[in-house]
């Protein structure tokens, strides 16, 4: 991308990091590169993560900026590359695979909402291996829910708006529903995973953007659709009532500065959070308290999502604000 543009895109990212954080936005699966290198770790074996190391290094030059993964089960990884346009698959031993480049907008980009370039964020995969991600470029004409397909084509599926940022990609194959969050538009959007028109199946006020981007991460969990809200710094769960419909919010955690995506332990509602701006990574017990278990001193370089496979934690970072090593971090989650 052009040298004013990044700047420009940099500047707006750096803003909000002082109110709260930065970009959009889950992990890699069993990954355990031969090139892996040690980082020093923060956490001992007490504490609830421990053995944090760099296991995979991305190139920013190639715009590897991971922002969002979906697990499969024989161990590799599907990743966005949000300023690459791309989707990737990432073996079990950290070789890098592009599956697709997205087309380019005319215009470059330059009026997608609150970043001003063109990327690919949330991405699900369901059971027959097809991935659905997002992509957003500020025109009408690109902006929306995408499918690959095993061994085809990305193809656009469900059209967004062009003034919001689908953010968060959320899959309920019982009810062959995808969700999406728009973190400029404050919407968290329903699609069904056939595709056709996106329906807004809630617009709460708690998923507003207060200046820079609102509802964020998304997952589905015990009976409902739970979100985060980068500027607020909060966890929401939205119960999914009878016929689909979204039930009344409730903000389970606060205090959250620059929460991107997030994952569930395991262990009922207790979840971790990746905290892009600060370069952190907090533990969330069901109780909304929540602790520090990573940190920049691990290696973390604005982290935008979390995954977990057994008790092993998988973090990438994007670097959008360090602009130094995109990565993949690896850690053990203690019982």
């Amino acid at each position: 991308m052009p040298e004013n543009r990044e700047g420009t895109m940099f500047k707006k990212l750096s803003k909000a990091a002082v109110s709260a954080a930065v970009l959009v936005a889950a992990a890699v699966t069993t990954l355990t590169p031969a090139s892996a290198s040690a980082s020093a770790s923060t956490a001992s074996a007490s504490a609830p993560l421990s053995d944090a190391r760099i296991a995979a290094h991305f190139d920013l030059t190639k715009g590897q900026t991971p922002e969002n993964v979906a697990l499969a089960p024989d161990g590799s990884a599907y990743v966005t590359f949000a300023k690459g346009r791309q989707v990737a698959e990432v073996s079990p031993t950290g070789a890098v695979r592009i599956l697709a480049t997205l087309p380019a907008p005319a215009d470059g980009g330059v009026h997608t909402p609150a970043l001003g370039f063109p990327l690919t964020l949330g991405i699900v995969r369901a059971q027959d291996g097809t991935l659905y991600f997002l992509y957003a470029t500020g025109t009408a004409d690109l902006t929306g829910v995408w499918r690959l397909r095993p061994g085809g084509q990305p193809q656009r599926i469900a059209a967004l708006p062009a003034n919001g940022l689908p953010n968060g990609l959320a899959l309920d194959p019982c009810s062959h529903t995808l969700y999406v969050t728009d973190s400029v538009l404050g919407t968290i959007w329903s699609v069904p995973t056939g595709g056709g028109t996106a329906t807004a199946w809630s617009t709460a006020p708690e998923l507003a953007a207060t200046g820079f981007l609102g509802a964020n991460g998304l997952k589905i969990h015990n009976g409902a659709v739970w979100a985060t809200n980068l500027d607020q710094g909060t966890v929401l769960r939205i119960p999914v009532l009878r016929g689909g419909r979204a039930g009344t919010v409730h903000t389970e955690a606060t205090g959250l500065a620059g929460i991107d995506d997030f994952a569930f332990t395991g262990h009922g509602d207790q979840l971790l959070a990746a905290l892009n701006g600060p370069g952190e990574v907090a533990l969330v017990q069901p109780d909304g308290s929540h602790s520090l278990v990573l940190t920049s001193a691990d290696g973390l370089q604005n982290p935008t999502s979390i995954a977990l496979r057994g008790d092993t934690v998988y973090v990438l970072s994007a670097a959008y604000l360090t602009a130094q090593d995109p990565n993949l971090i690896l850690a053990h989650l203690n019982e």
